[in-house]
């Protein structure tokens, strides 16, 4: 892969303006109207899914739901209210920036080394994990229910014997009814790379095992293993995975299976099928819990607006773009450039988008300066500029746009504007810290990581 540094020139050198709409085609629009009902979440329908074409280059898409939805595979439990959602979510982007604390970032994005020695808890917390696909693991292919997790390398299932799992509805993954199913001894390339990554935990009689310590608390051990992996139509061989025999703390409550891993590691799924599917996926995360998304692998990689990606050796989970301006109403706030020079990762995990703190400032100035006519609301935990929409049938906010390197002007639909009547942005305690670009203003879009191609792209209105 190319240096970030060399990105970052290139990038400068070749500056050009794309824009990518959210459901209105006049840019100079600088207001949306929405409904006053369309605030709320509850939805006990599941709406037929937007058609979507099947990607090119013998790639693979999948359904994503919303894990509390009525379209979810699995039985639906209480879903945590908006206040706990908003706690647990502050809790996972804590742990990002830990994980970050041994990563200095330069001034132009740049992701440089440090001797500062980078956490060896390398899971989040999983709290706010809320989409998820269903896939078939073994020979006969057993169907799990797994939540993705584009911060995570190692994904898991479930697996018999297990001396401590948490309820799934789907049958517990038996290896020994696959007829394809493998576990790596340890002296396997797969276990080597396991300990190389820190997630080894030693081994069981000759076989690897495998361990996944989580930023709440919770861990996931047991044996790692090899098996058939069916995704939609199509199939892959070897796909490495986590068997799990054994987890403590609050891991996974939702009746789920496991956890598919979507990061930049080698463990990840995504890495994994790069020569199967190409070294491209995306994902459309929906924008109602009644409306349903995808996942494809090996995704077209044309007809997106597209910013550079940007990688760290250390924390190789992650992929990092470099946000450079926002705009209000169709303007673009006056807020330096420096101001966002540490730069921000994509996070389907992270709920709500972190910003610089002077950022932040300058966006919630801007966005009350429009919304004079509502009167302010109390704060809801992370959320500070809240509003009062009492009696009103329809609301009118302005417009945000989110200006990346690049050109990239990425128009966020209004689902990714306000939450539960809040701004649905918050700020970082400095300026210094990692930004993330959370999951409410990624709805709706199909976000395009485009590995091979060093670039993360955004297409409008794709669920």
């Amino acid at each position: 892969m190319a240096p970030i540094s060399k990105l970052v020139l290139l990038l400068m050198c070749a500056y050009h303006t794309l824009v990518a709409q959210a459901g209105d085609d006049d840019l100079r629009s600088s207001y949306m109207v929405l409904s006053a009902g369309s605030l709320k979440s509850a939805t006990v329908n599941c709406t037929d899914p937007k058609a979507v074409s099947a990607p090119s280059g013998g790639g693979v898409t999948v359904p994503l739901h919303h894990r509390h939805g009525p379209c979810s595979p699995v039985p639906s439990t209480k879903a945590p209210t908006l206040e706990e959602m908003l706690r647990r979510d502050q809790l996972r982007a804590d742990h990002i920036r830990r994980r970050f604390s041994g990563v200095k970032q330069g001034g132009a994005g740049d992701v440089e080394e440090s001797e500062v020695t980078v956490p060896t808890t390398l899971g989040l917390s999983l709290g706010t994990l809320q989409y998820v696909i269903t896939v078939g693991i073994g020979s006969p292919a057993v169907n799990q229910t797994m939540f993705i997790d584009t911060g995570s390398d190692v994904s898991w299932v479930q697996c018999k014997p297990c001396s401590r799992c948490h309820p799934q509805a789907d049958p517990l993954f038996d290896p020994s009814s696959s007829s394809t199913y493998s576990p790596f001894p340890c002296s396997s390339a797969a276990c080597a790379q396991l300990r190389q990554d820190g997630q080894g935990n030693g081994c069981s009689g000759s076989l690897c095992q495998y361990i996944v310590n989580y930023g709440d608390g919770s861990s996931t051990t047991g044996t790692y293993s090899s098996d058939t992996l069916a995704l939609g139509s199509s199939t892959v061989k070897n796909f490495q995975f986590g068997c799990s025999q054994s987890e403590s703390g609050n891991l996974l409550q939702d009746q789920t299976a496991g956890l598919m891993g979507l990061g930049g590691g080698a463990e990840s799924l995504a890495t994994q099928t790069a020569r199967t599917f190409s070294r491209a996926f995306s994902y459309c995360l929906p924008p109602t819990l009644g409306s349903s998304g995808f996942l494809t692998l090996g995704a077209a990689t044309s007809g997106f607006v597209k910013t550079p990606l940007l990688r760290s050796a250390q924390v190789p989970a992650y992929y990092g773009v470099l946000l450079q301006a926002i705009r209000v109403g169709g303007r673009q706030l006056n807020i330096p450039a420096s101001v966002f020079s540490a730069g921000s990762i994509m996070d389907s995990g992270t709920i709500i988008t972190r910003l610089p703190r002077t950022a932040y400032s300058a966006l919630s100035s801007a966005f009350k300066a429009g919304m004079k006519q509502y009167p302010p609301a109390q704060p809801m935990g992370i959320l500070d500029t809240c509003f009062d929409f009492t009696g009103q049938s329809s609301i009118r906010i302005p417009t945000v746009a989110l200006v990346f390197a690049g050109g990239a002007v990425v128009n966020l639909a209004a689902d990714g504007i306000i939450l539960g009547g809040c701004l649905a942005f918050a700020a970082n305690s400095d300026d210094t810290s990692l930004g993330i670009i959370g999951n409410v203003q990624q709805r709706t879009f199909e976000v395009l990581y485009d590995v091979g191609g060093h670039a993360i792209g955004f297409k409008a209105g794709a669920c």
